[in-house]
């Protein structure tokens, strides 16, 4: 608050105002003979002003998979973070100071809040916190926010058929509506699809390809309720733009998503070539070694409604020296306004 205000309309504080007019407290109270009219005026208008750049605010809403981020060996995972992999998630995260981030291969709430307490103290903290745990014993979805978290649907136990055959959603999807300010809240909904690793039980294409129509069911719903609903749905989708994985979770019509696309900041504005194309600018988020093999994977989309809020120019992907020791996968982030409705 403004020390004009403070000091001589004592708005600020839980003292008595003993400007007030004793004989008709209706009446307005009596200012001091120091504050003259046009004083008063210009301490209204700093609190005008103040109040629109309050309303102004951005937001950055982030995604990262942190590459099996485990505090103890698990029955199929048997290695632990390392302290250089652990320092090199918190340089990346806070390199990019997101006001909410969606975890992907995260272990359980003691590792989660292990990172949380680290970051904590290295001067980012983000008082929210979710950890989402489906049929997967050894990774799990989670997200930190330094937004208020309004409400919690966790989806841990949800089914689709292949083949006549009934598998679960490996890592459930994580859904929480966030209060970014006083006139403006959004719905996340954090997923880690099927890896592309081959299993016995089924193809992996179709096996993500399930998890992804389930996916879309939620954000149908979603938007069934709420046409003009403000939704971002980010994470891992192990799964390429073309593929029939984002195809399904993207939609078509007048609920398809918007894919945000952050890229790296690197000085490549060229457009694309041919136009339908998208830009060449580097976008991909995960490096697959064995196949020396680069590719995006990771994604931030939004609802049309959310696209409203955008900022093309605060969205992109962070440049990080050796950030191959903290994961496989790079963070991206998008930026939002909060001030439009």
């Amino acid at each position: 608050m403004h020390p004009l205000i403070d000091r001589d309309f004592n708005i600020c504080d839980k003292r008595p105002n003993h400007n007030a007019n004793p004989l008709n407290p209706f009446m307005p109270p009596r200012f001091p003979r120091r504050i003259r009219p046009a004083k008063f005026i210009i301490a209204f208008f700093v609190v005008v002003v103040f109040s629109s750049a309050a309303m102004a605010d951005t937001i950055r809403v982030a995604a990262y998979n942190v590459e099996t981020y485990l505090d103890q060996p698990t029955e199929s995972r048997h290695e632990v973070k390392s302290a250089e992999a652990r320092a090199k998630i918190r340089e990346s995260i806070k390199a990019i100071h997101p006001d909410v981030i969606a975890l992907e291969e995260m272990g359980g709430t003691n590792a989660l809040l292990e990172l949380r307490a680290s970051l904590r103290a290295e001067g980012e903290d983000f008082p929210y916190w979710e950890h989402v745990q489906a049929f997967d014993t050894n990774i799990h979805i989670a997200l930190f926010s330094k937004l208020a978290i309004l409400a919690r649907r966790p989806h841990t136990n949800d089914f689709f058929l292949l083949d006549g055959r009934r598998f679960r959603v490996k890592r459930g999807f994580a859904e929480v509506d966030i209060q970014a300010s006083t006139n403006f809240s959004f719905t996340l909904i954090a997923a880690h699809l099927k890896s592309r690793l081959a299993t016995p039980e089924a193809d992996e294409a179709e096996e993500r390809l399930g998890e992804a129509r389930l996916l879309r069911g939620l954000i149908d719903a979603r938007l069934a309720r709420e046409p003009d609903a403000k939704l971002i749905v980010l994470g891992d989708f192990n799964d390429t733009k073309d593929s029939a994985t984002l195809r399904e979770i993207i939609g078509r019509g007048k609920t398809k998503l918007v894919d945000t696309r952050p890229a790296e900041r690197n000085g490549d504005t060229a457009p694309a070539q041919p136009p339908y194309f998208e830009p060449r600018d580097v976008a991909w988020t995960y490096f697959y070694g064995r196949n020396d093999e680069y590719s995006r994977i990771d994604y931030i989309l939004i609802s049309p409604a959310m696209k409203r809020n955008w900022l093309p120019a605060e969205t992109y992907l962070p440049f990080i020296p050796n950030w191959g020791i903290g994961s496989d996968h790079r963070p991206i982030v998008a930026g939002f306004e909060t001030a439009v409705q």
